[in-house]
């Protein structure tokens, strides 16, 4: 497994990792944009990509102007390898030595997701418009 920052060169295999979820699937091809990616792996974000068997099989992007993490995805096959912690942990620990600010991320409710979340420390904060929960994450929770 090796987990490094990601580029922009890597968007095509992220999007490709993006559109291959289970759990909180796209429903539109244009609901996330190479552009998206791009704003958030630039100004004011970082990602990381998780590669094994010569393929990213996971990204993660965090976003300081928002203070949220963007994106955390694994493809399926991939799952329960210890992929999306790696990223996660990554992710955080740069997050946090950047800032003190409360991180949130959201995801739909009743999923694998929104345990793995809880496992880290997150909290539920409450709901957003589209149904899914909001989870926050201070920096002393996570022991920054």
């Amino acid at each position: 497994m090796n987990v490094r920052e990601a580029l922009l060169t890597d968007i095509p295999q992220m999007n490709e990792v993006r559109l291959a979820v289970k759990e909180n699937a796209l429903t539109g091809s244009g609901e996330v944009t190479q552009q998206d990616y791009a704003d958030h792996l630039s100004a004011g974000g970082k990602g990381w990509v998780c590669e094994m068997d010569n393929r990213v099989v996971g990204f993660a992007i965090g976003d300081l102007n928002r203070h949220n993490l963007w994106a955390l995805f694994v493809l399926p096959e991939y799952e329960e390898q210890g992929v999306g912690r790696e990223l996660l942990i990554t992710l955080l620990d740069w997050y946090y030595s950047q800032t003190r600010e409360t991180i949130w991320l959201s995801t739909a409710p009743d999923t694998r997701a929104a345990e793995f979340y809880r496992s880290f420390g997150f909290a539920e904060t409450g709901k957003m418009p589209n149904g899914e929960i909001r989870f926050e994450l201070s920096a002393d929770d996570w022991g920054a």
